[in-house]
């Protein structure tokens, strides 16, 4: 009899943790995951802004893209291409405009806080010390040229980026991801055209 009483109440003390796990299966993580990491940058740059309204392509930034196996991280020389110009948020300056037109002077110069760090950088020679989000381990290699010139979607990997305020990690980037992409993309093709992804293990182990 106690045999028994202990076996259920240990049954139902394993169906507790269960349940419980599963409604918190979001939070745990194979060790690697980073999967939702979405740190803080020293800078609050926006892709929703860049990427999603004004519509700036990936690789106007990401210029390493399908040259390099690593995307890369743009300098701050990138930015002041447009930046020499656009001092603060168009709507700042937009009412600024119209109050001086108003007041009949000469629009003050805007900076927004945030872009005062990337001048300040500049100006000094420091580097932007972005926080890396997308880390794969030393034991697999990965190439972003093949899959930019197959024509495979940066959202693909990185998720929509274009609506993100700031950038996080949505796919979980593990073996079982990337392998069932390749096959998934062996049957369908790319953009409607045929390809032959490999599954080999050495295309990324070796």
């Amino acid at each position: 009899m106690r045999s028994r009483i202990t076996t259920v109440v240990l049954a139902m003390a394993v169906a507790y943790t269960l349940s419980l796990l599963a409604s918190r299966a979001a939070i745990f993580h194979l060790p690697g995951n980073q999967q939702g990491y979405e740190p803080l940058q020293p800078i609050a740059y926006s892709h929703r802004l860049h990427a999603g309204e004004m519509q700036i392509q990936c690789q106007y930034c990401h210029f390493g893209a399908d040259k390099s196996r690593h995307a890369g991280i743009p300098p701050a020389s990138v930015c002041m291409n447009c930046h020499k110009f656009v001092t603060a948020s168009p709507g700042a300056m937009r009412a600024e405009d119209e109050l001086a037109e108003k007041e009949r002077r000469a629009p003050r110069p805007m900076v927004s806080a945030e872009l005062r760090k990337l001048y300040d950088a500049v100006e000094h020679g420091r580097p932007i010390v972005w926080n890396r989000i997308h880390s794969l381990p030393d034991f697999a290699y990965f190439d972003h040229r093949p899959h930019v010139s197959a024509g495979v979607a940066c959202q693909q990997c990185h998720g929509p980026v274009e609506s993100m305020e700031r950038v996080r990690q949505v796919s979980d980037l593990s073996m079982g991801w990337c392998v069932n992409c390749h096959r998934d993309t062996k049957r369908t093709g790319v953009g409607g055209r045929p390809a032959n992804p490999s599954i080999n293990c050495s295309t990324c182990h070796f």
